[in-house]
């Protein structure tokens, strides 16, 4: 149907605040894992020590890593809900059309990846401040963060966090224009791996993919790096998405 751009423009805001309501089951089970991992991390990513004639010493390493796997794992399965025809189908509660769908899709992905990056490094700073005080005799050593560079990896998070809910995304319009594509896909991603492992015998695909984006130097050319790619999966699902049946 037609919708001029001040129309389009409304439908959206509107679609979006109905999305933080209706899909706030999401961010219970983002805080939920969140939690979890917290108590995981606990455990340490690693320990070490050693021992004098008048000194014995153990060192434990703590970091949020599992808190950063469980959110992106989180926001990239969040991704694939909002696709499907249950979640599509509270779209039709407004005169809509797939472009003002989608548009508002980007934009609750956009604001879940903020809260999802703000919690996860909190979460992180929970952990030592557990550590601190139920442990006895420990001496803690931490990155104090400034304040710039704490907004700095806030930011970060949050792309992180954006760039799989973005793949994501793409993978649940895919999947929804053709049930083959659950097997496409993981097909094509896994098989890619094990081909290059038979073929090089020293597979570097996954490696490359993280350190893409992971070991960039320059701050903003990290962000130009997530935008574009982000940017590229979300153009080709909307695309997708146009093939979807209007119901």
């Amino acid at each position: 149907m037609y919708l001029t751009e001040a129309d389009r423009l409304s439908i959206v805001k509107k679609q979006f605040r109905f999305k933080l309501k209706s899909f706030k089951g999401m961010f219970t089970s983002l805080i939920v894992l969140q939690i979890i991992g917290i108590f995981l991390s606990l455990n340490g990513d690693g320990s070490g020590g050693g021992s004098s004639q008048f000194l014995d010493y153990r060192l434990n390493y703590y970091n949020g890593n599992i808190i950063f796997a469980f959110v992106m794992i989180w926001a990239f399965i969040s991704a694939i809900l909002i696709t499907t025809k249950a979640y599509r189908f509270d779209d039709y509660s407004f005169v809509t059309d797939r472009m003002t769908s989608h548009l508002s899709n980007v934009l609750f992905l956009l604001a879940a990846s903020f809260a999802a990056g703000i919690t996860a490094v909190l979460a992180n700073r929970v952990v030592i401040l557990i550590i601190y005080f139920m442990q006895d005799n420990v001496n803690l050593t931490a990155q104090t963060p400034a304040f710039l560079s704490g907004i700095t990896g806030i930011i970060a998070m949050t792309l992180y966090i954006f760039l799989l809910a973005s793949v994501g995304y793409l993978a649940g319009n895919l999947v929804q224009v053709s049930k083959l594509f659950i097997v496409v896909l993981p097909a094509v991603t896994i098989g890619s791996v094990f081909l290059e492992t038979l073929l090089t015998r020293n597979p570097s695909l996954v490696p490359d993919v993280f350190s893409f984006f992971g070991m960039e130097e320059s701050f903003w050319l990290f962000v130009l790096k997530v935008l574009i790619v982000s940017g590229l999966s979300l153009s080709a699902a909307a695309g997708v998405s146009m093939k979807l049946e209007v119901k």
